[in-house]
């Protein structure tokens, strides 16, 4: 009897090894079987458009700079390492009024936003503020 019940138990263990055996060798017969895809669903890196700047100092001097789609002027005036008195002497945190702009009306109207509270009240400290 003891031999009756040994047997039926290797054999079912033989059975149920036999059965992760095929659905083993299937999963590895398919994974093998599938080639690498190189797709991505994420734009692809490239540069940004590059815009030119033309900084004009209060004597009437020009200067000319290039940047990036989407950098703030301060981030142009910093790349080009570009000279300008005082500007940007707070790097960016709306804690001084030294890099604030005067834009010809046209490009000032054209603007896709208009200024935040914080900067108004930043600009009611500028020296020679005008509306643009």
């Amino acid at each position: 009897m003891a031999l009756v019940r040994n047997l039926r138990r290797v054999i079912s263990v033989t059975s149920a090894v036999s059965r992760v055996s095929r659905v083993s060798n299937y999963k590895f017969t398919y994974f093998n079987n599938v080639h690498p895809r190189f797709t991505s669903t994420s734009q692809p890196l490239r540069d940004a458009e590059e815009v030119k700047v033309t900084f004009v100092r209060a004597s009437g001097e020009k200067i000319q700079a290039k940047g990036k789609v989407g950098d703030s002027l301060l981030d142009i005036v910093v790349n080009n390492e570009i000279d300008l008195d005082g500007y940007g002497a707070c790097e960016g945190t709306l804690t001084c009024s030294t890099c604030h702009l005067i834009l010809p009306k046209e490009v000032y109207d054209s603007l896709p936003e208009p200024p935040t509270d914080e900067e108004l009240d930043m600009l009611d400290l500028a020296y020679d503020l005008c509306d643009t």
